[in-house]
């Protein structure tokens, strides 16, 4: 049976609903893992530290599509609970362009001064020449992947959740596929790597457009826009959190492999890589729980049902607190096979990696209810509050911790400031949430 924005949901309901945007954002985050793993096993330890330092860059100016998705979609949401149909669609068609194009002018910035921006961060000699080698040829594709970034929440406001799945899986199976030839097949090395990634990255942009420009029996259709200032205004705002939060986790990234290429060098940097790669997987599994409920959020907010609001809110909660403990005990469990799989070829950097995984894996105790928490007012478009909880979470927090730690703990201190720094965030939304209950009556 369908499932419509407008239904009551129970735990079942919410679960179905949500699962075609987790297992999409897990696929959309498989895109480093599955380059780390090639690069790191058939090109060379400098190689993989490259792809680790400036894939957070990467994703940092990409971002543009998930503000355009989360912000969008929540606008869009609204005004179909409001009961206007025609203006949803075509809201929708101005931020799909406007969108398509802040990408392409952040490409084309991002590709002239990228050396100096990974110089900027810490990188040079060999591991600088590499970083730009990688960094230029996934920057062509910058576009399609922010527009692909946008249309994870597009396709379930759309109400097509699962069609949004098999596009990004079709992406995901050709970066691993185009991979494995241009890697191992046809060694074309890093280059290779880069252009497996980037062309599956055409296919989960393009696809989408292609499909939303033809008839369709989805809730959304590209058509002709209308210029909407207010709208597109509302809608960046509102996103701006989600904005926010990817461009203060990978400043944060980058600011990680600063320290850790004081204290531990590039080994440091390699061992955060493979940290970061499990991180990458289970952040997407909260974030795509988060996307995945959003638009019923937004919807029963525009229809000011406050009872289903509240029933959401409670349900999600317990969601999130079961998913943080499987996922904690998950981390713990394979710290030392996922290490090797990565690095078992170097015994000190195989040491690091598991020891700094068992002190990195109490984070996900904590930090999936501050994203969930965050996409919450994102949905009830309230992005000031969403933009606070997403900064302090993913910069503020953390580049305290991260500078101040190892000042006392040493390399150990890099390792233990994430697990400070969501435990602080989560606090953080707990008072946000309790602040805004009298407004939103949730």
């Amino acid at each position: 049976m369908k499932i419509k924005l407008s239904d009551h949901f129970n735990y079942k309901r919410l679960i179905r609903f949500a699962l075609p945007s987790i297992i999409m954002m897990v696929f959309t985050s498989i895109y480093s893992v599955v380059d780390g793993f090639f690069v790191s096993n058939f090109v060379g330890k400098t190689e993989f530290s490259a792809v680790n330092f400036i894939f957070p860059y990467i994703m940092m100016v990409s971002a543009v599509g998930f503000m355009f998705g989360s912000g969008g979609s929540a606008l869009i949401a609204k005004t179909m609970g409001e009961g206007d149909s025609a203006r949803a669609n075509k809201q929708f068609s101005l931020f799909v362009i406007v969108n398509a194009l802040s990408a392409t002018v952040l490409a084309i910035i991002s590709f002239i001064f990228l050396r100096d921006i990974a110089a900027l961060f810490g990188a040079e000699g060999a591991l600088l020449d590499t970083t730009v080698r990688y960094g230029r040829i996934i920057l062509i594709a910058l576009p399609a992947f922010a527009t692909q970034n946008a249309f994870q929440t597009f396709f379930v406001t759309a109400e097509k959740p699962t069609l949004g799945l098999i596009v990004t899986i079709g992406a995901g199976v050709t970066n691993i596929v185009l991979d494995a030839l241009f890697v191992v097949i046809i060694p074309l090395g890093l280059e290779g790597a880069a252009i497996a990634t980037a062309i599956s990255q055409v296919v989960g942009g393009v696809v989408p457009i292609i499909y939303f420009l033809c008839p369709n029996k989805s809730l959304l259709r590209i058509g002709k826009p209308m210029w909407d200032g207010r709208g597109l205004l509302k809608a960046v705002t509102n996103g701006s959190s989600e904005l926010l939060a990817n461009i203060s986790m990978s400043l944060a990234s980058m600011l990680f492999n600063m320290q850790l290429l004081k204290y531990a060098g590039e080994d440091g940097v390699a061992a955060y890589g493979v940290i970061m790669y499990f991180g990458f997987v289970f952040a997407a599994v909260f974030i795509g729980y988060s996307v995945g409920t959003s638009p019923v959020v937004s919807y029963h907010y525009g229809a000011k049902n406050h009872l289903e609001l509240k029933n959401l809110l409670n349900k999600s909660t317990i969601i999130m607190l079961i998913m943080s403990v499987v996922m904690f005990a998950i981390s713990e469990l394979l710290a030392r096979p996922v290490s090797k799989l990565f690095v078992g070829y170097d015994e000190h950097l195989l040491d690091m990696t598991i020891h700094a995984f068992f002190i990195y894996s109490f984070s996900y105790l904590a930090s999936g209810y501050g994203i969930f928490s965050s996409g919450f007012f994102t949905a009830l478009n309230d992005g000031l509050t969403s933009g606070v909880i997403q900064f302090m979470r993913t910069l503020v927090f953390q580049t305290i911790a991260v500078f101040t730690l190892p000042l006392w703990l040493g390399l150990d201190g890099i390792w233990l400031s994430l697990v400070v720094s969501e435990a602080l965030s989560l606090i953080l939304s707990l008072i946000c949430l309790v602040i805004k209950r009298p407004k939103y009556q949730y």
